[in-house]
Formats: structure tokens, sequence, C-alpha cells
């Protein structure tokens, strides 16, 4: 306990003296967010000190190991960088799909060499990364994926297409599933990696409801991939997909604590305020779920990490985190009033509540759709006849 109250003590101490003020202000918009990447721009001076000085001491991802650009930190002293963290308001350094997804899945299935290569990266944020899972006949039914991938001996060459490739026009490098045998659904899938700049990879943007998107149609006309890009084992990949949409669902609920810039874990009635009695008393409700959804987070990152918590407890997760920030957004949109149905303007952020508020719509699609996590929750966690 003593050497734990000292890194507290450090940490806090490290944190006030390295976080700039900018970084200590609530996420406005979507440019606040730092993804990095060798195309990234950063906002502001303050973002680009903060994320060099966190993946400097490897605290980008500070439960990765040191040899591969983490911070080596025990699961205990990574849960106080996050309290202390929380303490100042401080935002997230780096966001990155490489970070929440794909970085685990290097951990677990990838080569040392692959390890070593891309980790480091990842952790610097000097690499941005999207996922090639679903294809227009392969969404809720994603082992049904008929994207090719034909061995040329000294290469692979990969034709198909992908959609729903969330920022795929400004990603460095994909993570995709594709097809290298069509003697099994699902042991003739193998998971590549590739480079976005690579003759014959396209994309072009999908727009949304909400009037933007980060999604993406992405196309792949005879793309040559180096042989040593498979992670895993070839025709294996099933393996390293599902592995990696337990960890893309973890994310997804986190959606649940207000994440990616939204209104964190703490008191919605706090931050809205509002005068109709119906209102807070569907906000006083909604932070009480919200507390019960934190804590059991808590409880089930613990278990998860020590390989203790159930199969499907990621898609019991994902539905719950994604029931919860509709419904954060609805109150905010009830809250508000007509001047939350605001589309443009300076005084609405461009909408910003509006538009928040569609996008959460795409919560229970992405990550596999909620009635697909019903249908596993029903069979693997309740034990159902015929679910």
């Amino acid at each position: 306990m003593a050497d734990l109250d000292a890194f507290r003590s450090e940490t806090r101490a490290w944190l006030d003296g390295n976080c700039p003020p900018e970084m200590r202000e609530p996420v406005r918009s979507e440019a606040d967010i730092c993804w990095g990447g060798r195309n990234w721009t950063f906002q502001s001076e303050a973002q680009r000190i903060w994320l060099e000085r966190m993946a400097e001491r490897g605290w980008t991802v500070p439960h990765w190991p040191r040899d591969y650009g983490g911070g080596g930190l025990s699961p205990i002293e990574a849960k106080i960088l996050k309290e202390e963290l929380a303490r100042i308001c401080a935002r997230q350094p780096l966001t990155s799909f490489g970070i929440s997804m794909l970085g685990p899945a290097l951990l677990q299935f990838g080569s040392e060499e692959q390890k070593r290569r891309f980790l480091p990266e990842i952790a610097r944020g000097e690499i941005r990364w999207c996922q090639g899972y679903s294809e227009p006949g392969a969404g809720s039914d994603l082992a049904g994926l008929s994207t090719r991938c034909a061995d040329k001996g000294d290469h692979w060459l990969v034709n198909g297409q992908k959609v729903w490739t969330s920022y795929a026009d400004k990603a460095d490098w994909i993570f995709c599933l594709v097809r290298t045998s069509t003697e099994s659904k699902h042991k003739g899938i193998s998971f590549l990696l590739f480079d976005m700049a690579t003759p014959g990879v396209s994309t072009k943007p999908i727009l949304l409801i909400s009037g933007s998107s980060p999604f993406c149609e992405t196309f792949f006309d005879d793309v040559k991939v180096p042989k040593d890009q498979v992670v895993g084992e070839v025709n294996r990949g099933w393996d390293v997909a599902k592995y990696l949409l337990g960890h893309e669902r973890e994310m997804i609920a986190g959606m649940g604590l207000g994440g990616m810039g939204g209104l964190g874990s703490g008191s919605l009635g706090t931050a809205l305020k509002p005068d109709n009695p119906l209102v807070r008393a569907d906000i006083a409700e909604f932070d009480v779920d919200a507390l019960a959804f934190a804590a059991m987070s808590e409880r089930f990152f613990e278990m998860f990490k020590a390989g203790e918590a159930h199969p499907a407890s990621p898609s019991m997760m994902k539905y719950a985190g994604t029931e919860l920030n509709k419904r954060r957004h609805e109150l905010i949109m009830a809250a508000g009033g007509s001047d939350a149905l605001e589309w443009d303007g300076e005084r609405s952020k461009n909408g910003k509540a509006a538009r928040d508020w569609l996008r959460t719509k795409g919560n229970s699609i992405e990550g596999g759709t909620s009635e697909i996590q019903l249908g596993i929750v029903a069979k693997h966690i309740l034990g159902l006849p015929g679910a």
C-alpha cells in the first residue's frame, strides 16, 4: 500500500506539472479529439505537448509492456492513473483504434516482429488504423465475407469491398478480414494488415442523417500486400477477429460512460439543470443507472483482464452501454427543449446536440447489432432454450 500511495503521489504531481490547462477543459467538438497518424494536424500546441509527454512515459497505453511502447503498469497502477486523470478532468491524449482494438489483438496473436514494428508507433500516435470487417453482403453474418485474398507466391493480392469503414479516408493502415480459402466459412478467413496508400485502395464517404459521418465504403482492386502482414495463422483469422470484436464491444460499451468526448460518468443533472421536474426525475433515474453501469464496467474490466470474464460478457456490456448512451442524448435533447433542435449556427455549435443524438442511433448497429448481442446473451449467459 505504501508503494501504491507513493505512485499516486508521484503520478498526481507529474500530471499537475505536465498536463496543459487547455487539455483539462471539456471536449468541445471532434476536432478536440487527438487521433494521431502520419497526416494528423494538431489542433493546438497544447494538444501536441500533451500527446508527446504522455507517450514518452508510455501512458497512452499504460498497461502495455514497456518493450512495445507502453507504461508497463500493473492493473492497480493503471487504475490509479485513470483516477488521477479524471481528478483533473484531463482529456485523453490519444484516441485510436490501434489502442482500443488492434493493439490487444497484436499482443495476443501477433509475431514478435509485428509487435515491435506496429505497437510502438500506435502508442506514440504515429499511425492511424481503420477496421475492414463489414461488407455489403456480410454485416451481422460477418463470416460470410467475400473479399478475396489470393496467394501469388511472393505477395497476397486483395480484391473486394468493405463498408461502414470508420475514418477509412483518414487512416494510414487497415486491419482487414479477407477470404483466403473457400473450403470452410470460418476457417477460410485471414487477418491482414496493409497500408491504405497501397495502389488499388480507394474510399468513398457515406453520409448519415446527422449530416456528417466517419463512415466510408472501401474498395480493393488488385492490392498487393507483403506475405508477412498476416496476423496469426493463415485461414485462422476468425480467431483473431472474435478476440478483437470483444475489445471493440468493450470500447463501444464505454460510450455508456460518455466516451469519445461525451459528458463522462459525472452527473447529467449537474451538467444540464433543467427546469421541467419530469425531465429532472428522468435525469435522476439516468444518473443512478449510469453509476450502476460504471460499477459494473469496473468489475467487468477487472475480470476481463484477469481472464475470468464470461466470453459473452462483452456483448452484454456493449448492449447496456449502447442503450445508456442513447438515453443520455435523448435526455440532453429533452432538457434543451426547442433550442436543442437547432441544426446550424454558432450558438448551438452547428447543432451539436441534435447531431450527436442522431449519431447515437448507430451505436445499436456498429460492432454487432443489438439484436445479435441480445441473442448471444440469451444463449450463452442465460442459457435460454431455442435462443
